[in-house]
């Protein structure tokens, strides 16, 4: 949200770069909100320029290169025992699962 308002802003100052360093928990350098400051404010302008931009006749698109079900298939590999199996060696189970005692006091 606050970077929406600083687009809506179009205006960025060392003020609103203190504010998302310390949203960020960053120590910034005086030098460095002044340098972010500027570069944030060279991106913003940016996207006005692509805001503007008119892309009522084209069409949307989810994907530009036309691979179609790049997904493998699934295959189950036996890798031997079961976790059932392996649980029957566990000296406690509870749930399913090996219990042991609490190691956090």
């Amino acid at each position: 949200p606050l970077l929406r308002i600083l687009y809506l802003m179009s205006v960025i100052t060392t003020d609103d770069v203190t504010k998302l360093a310390e949203l960020s928990r960053l120590k910034l350098s005086k030098e460095e909100l002044v340098q972010f400051a500027a570069e944030m404010q060279e991106i913003l302008t940016y996207v006005e320029q692509l805001d503007n931009v008119d892309v009522s006749e084209l069409e949307p698109t989810s994907q530009v290169t036309g691979l179609q079900n790049v997904t493998r298939k699934d295959n189950i590999i036996n890798y031997g025992p079961t976790s059932t199996q392996l649980l029957q060696n566990a000296p406690n189970i509870q749930d399913n699962q090996i219990k042991v005692k609490r190691m956090l006091t």
